[in-house]
């Protein structure tokens, strides 16, 4: 039996809704009964995180800004951290600021913007669905650097760029390319989400590129937390769609792309599942828990 789970958030576990179907709890709360550890790893913030890992009984660890952090639940205290120093996000901020792009500053607590756009939008139509304390904490600010020069936080995971155009969007990307001391997440494809207003549907479709300091990767961040819990890479079971889960699936005893997943993703996996509409991440852990 695989003895831990490493599951990715939006694209995966989620729907494109932001939801958890009853399907995928059901086989997670199966899982946890046999033994094995789920850990949520994802791109997002602790804040934006921890209400799903508690509500499906996850609630050990967690791993955000796609392995710039490792939270443990239970002690509610981060454990280990490859934060982005805020002298290289002001230097990131400008650029943006430089090039009219739409950014946001990723701290383990919030999100700062200048305004909900993109990502930020669906988090906010997310957090319409749940009680307050369970909201991904948004900080909108007239003057991003003005706020973070002011900010005694140190811990920032990462800087998400976005942009609906993929020619503007590709610009920005070669300049950010040129610093060699932070990661560029290399997405292809555009991100494709679905939020309600007012009984309507919404598609919300841009391009974006997330940037962490250097070697933040969840599955670096996955190894430090089987040392600590003395368990063996081949008994990893990794479940993800999208490029900043390649390592995860490509180390991990077994990784499953999901069936929405980027096409890169999907021919360096073990196996592939169902969509994350289809409740993907149930399927797979209902086949191949027990190996």
């Amino acid at each position: 039996m695989y003895k831990l789970i490493a599951i990715d958030l939006d694209g995966t576990l989620l729907n494109s809704y932001g939801e958890i179907t009853k399907e995928n709890e059901e086989a997670i709360t199966k899982a946890k009964k046999a033994g094995a550890k789920i850990v949520l790893t994802s791109g997002r913030t602790n804040s934006a995180i921890d209400n799903f890992a508690y509500s499906i009984g996850a609630d050990e660890y967690m791993i955000s800004g796609n392995g710039a952090a490792i939270y443990d639940l239970q002690k509610k205290k981060t454990i280990f951290n490859n934060y982005l120093k805020k002298e290289k996000v002001l230097e990131v901020v400008k650029i943006c600021e430089e090039n009219s792009m739409y950014y946001n500053v990723y701290t383990e607590k919030s999100v700062i913007t200048k305004s909900l756009n993109f990502n930020t939008l669906y988090y906010y139509s997310e957090n319409q669905k749940k009680p307050q304390e369970k909201w991904t904490h948004i900080t909108i600010v007239d003057n991003v650097n003005e706020y973070i020069e002011k900010l005694n936080d140190e811990s920032f995971l990462k800087v998400t760029v976005c942009d609906g155009d993929k020619s503007i969007f590709q610009r920005i990307l070669a300049i950010l390319k040129k610093d060699e001391t932070i990661d560029i997440l290399e997405v292809s494809h555009m991100s494709r989400k679905i939020v309600k207003s007012q009984g309507e549907e919404i598609p919300l479709e841009y391009y974006y590129t997330e940037i962490t300091n250097k070697d933040v990767s969840k599955w670096n961040a996955i190894e430090v937390l089987l040392k600590l819990l003395n368990i063996d890479a081949k008994d990893v079971m990794a479940i993800g769609d999208n490029i900043n889960d390649k390592e995860m699936l490509e180390n991990a005893g077994l990784g499953i792309a999901m069936g929405n997943s980027d096409p890169i993703i999907k021919e360096i996996a073990d196996e592939i599942t169902l969509n994350n509409d289809e409740s993907g991440v149930g399927v797979a852990i209902n086949k191949f828990l027990n190996n």
